[in-house]
């Protein structure tokens, strides 16, 4: 049976690819070729036979637990070119009647073979490339300066956790980082719409699984590195190290690196790029000096204003639709990214200086209440640090109480559990832990673990146990009044939850509103898609 994941967006391609030769593709990248190539036209390559169009050339991949190869009579059937595979999948795939290429390492050439069918390769006319990385705050960073960049009257795309924008057109995404084949289809259909700047977050599994080989970015930019992804990498060390290759010349040309985290100084130590540096002191881990400084003015609910000062004295002074210093760091980043991309200084004063810097945020520190009632945030962080940053965020501008919401994902990083149950203890008057993703795991298990955390910490706290989290957000607003704070971390902008492997519809900034409206509290119209066919 094909390899279908349901309720996947679609995979975003030209309107118009260049079309090859299948024997010059063979000749560039084959060490071996089964059956006839002469006469084959590619137009496009995927891993998915979900995704596979005529002409197509489908690029069999050793799995866990299965070979691609096993999909090669589906590929033949919905009008594949040719199959690229290894050693192990070539007797298979040539069952399938396709001409076959044997290539030593398919993963690691796909980046390359997409380069070259989609013409993405680094010496190609293409948008102007800025990539940024780090546990926290790679995705607004990204809406950032994609929002900067339609500002200052350019055409933007962007591609983040969350969504991709392909001039002025917005899809949800995939993964934070798309595949290779889906990489360069995307940046092929960026070139073929206009862009002239593209926003990408890139994620170490994405380094890790080459999904941006064959990629090399203009401006290069790091956030922070915090306790996450242990699942993945053997230790904090290994998570650092899966993100260095972004930060060399195989990968960009110029690099902004933000010392607001220790890692960053060692990534300053081990680049071979050209590169600047970008400090925020107000929530740096020790006292350093920095290319560029973040000054946090004032914070409201609705914004973080911050002055930007940086060689020779230059300085800006804007706004960050976003509550947090950690926001106005993002901000700084992003703009000093332009900055380094070609963008001139006095064009970025003119678009920003004593103005609202605008970009969506889409489930970042998203207020999702009306005037009156407790302000309720919906949020996507889900690490410790990213709850002690935005609980601090939220707490400096509540009167009354401070409430968290929160749950883990299951399948992922369980040694921060305890960590994050400790973080949003101390950071909360009001704690309720519910769930998240549970994916394949037990969720009263990961309910267990977060609360063993969270008293830990605080012994005598106000915290409660509440699932599912329909339920927990109705009973965290009966807990609330006016002037107190909901902060319900974790979903974000998300649109589903995993639950055994199925994506069942849910939006936890739908779910908020319709708590506080049942509580008799005034709501503004939903500014997302809303999946509840009864909303």
């Amino acid at each position: 049976m094909p390899d279908v994941i349901p309720n996947l967006p679609p995979v975003l391609r030209p309107d118009a690819p260049p079309a090859h030769a299948l024997s010059a593709l063979a000749a560039r990248f084959a060490r071996e070729v089964r059956g006839n190539v002469e006469g084959g036209i590619v137009g496009g390559i995927t891993l998915a036979t979900a995704d596979l169009r005529p002409g197509d050339v489908f690029v069999a991949l050793q799995g866990e637990h299965s070979h691609g190869a096993e999909f090669a009579q589906h590929a033949a059937a919905e009008g594949a070119a040719a199959i690229v595979t290894d050693a192990a999948g070539a007797d298979r795939a040539a069952a399938s009647g396709l001409p076959v290429l044997v290539v030593d390492d398919p993963r690691g050439q796909l980046g390359a073979l997409s380069a070259w069918v989609y013409g993405t390769s680094p010496d190609d006319a293409l948008p102007v490339l800025l990539g940024t990385t780090g546990t926290n705050g790679k995705t607004t960073v990204t809406h950032l300066i994609a929002g900067i960049v339609e500002q200052l009257g350019r055409t933007a795309g962007l591609s983040s956790t969350a969504e991709r924008h392909i001039a002025g057109e917005t899809v949800v995404s995939r993964l934070t980082t798309p595949e290779a084949s889906e990489f360069h289809a995307l940046l092929a259909l960026m070139r073929e719409r206009g862009v002239q700047d593209m926003a990408v977050e890139v994620s170490a599994q994405a380094l890790s699984r080459h999904r941006v080989d064959g990629v090399v970015f203009d401006v290069v930019g790091f956030t922070n590195l915090t306790h996450d992804h242990l699942d993945d990498y053997a230790d904090m060390q290994a998570y650092l190290e899966a993100k260095l290759p972004l930060f060399s010349s195989a990968h960009a040309r110029r690099a902004v690196i933000s010392l607001d985290s220790v890692p960053g100084e060692e990534i300053v130590a081990r680049t071979d790029l050209p590169h600047v540096t970008i400090v925020t002191p107000l929530i740096a881990a020790r006292p350093v000096a920095a290319d560029w400084t973040v000054d946090v003015r004032a914070a409201r609910q609705d914004g973080t204003d911050f002055t930007l000062t940086g060689p020779d004295g230059r300085t800006l002074t804007t706004t960050v639709p976003a509550l947090g210093r950690h926001m106005a760091a993002n901000a700084g980043l992003a703009i000093v990214m332009l900055h380094e991309s070609g963008i001139a200084w006095d064009d970025l004063v003119r678009a920003l200086h004593g103005r609202q810097i605008r970009a969506e945020l889409p489930g970042r520190t998203q207020r999702v209440s009306g005037a009156r009632g407790p302000a309720v945030y919906v949020d996507f962080g889900h690490s410790p640090d990213a709850f002690e940053k935005t609980l601090t965020a939220v707490r400096r501008v509540t009167p009354g109480k401070v409430l968290m919401l929160f749950g883990a994902d299951g399948d992922r990083d369980a040694t921060k559990r305890l960590d994050m149950g400790r973080a949003a203890a101390l950071g909360s008057d009001i704690l309720v832990i519910t769930d998240h993703h549970p994916r394949f795991e037990d969720p009263a298990s990961i309910r267990a673990t977060l609360l063993e955390g969270a008293r830990m910490a605080r012994p005598d706290g106000d915290i409660h146990e509440i699932a599912p989290p329909e339920r927990a957000i109705v009973e965290a607003v009966r807990m609330v009044g006016e002037g107190d704070a909901i902060l319900w971390a974790g979903p974000g902008h998300q649109d589903y939850r995993d639950i055994r492997g199925v994506r069942t519809p849910y939006s936890a900034r739908e779910l908020a509103r319709r708590a506080l409206r049942d509580a008799g509290w005034p709501v503004p119209p939903p500014a997302w898609p809303v999946p509840y066919p009864d909303a």
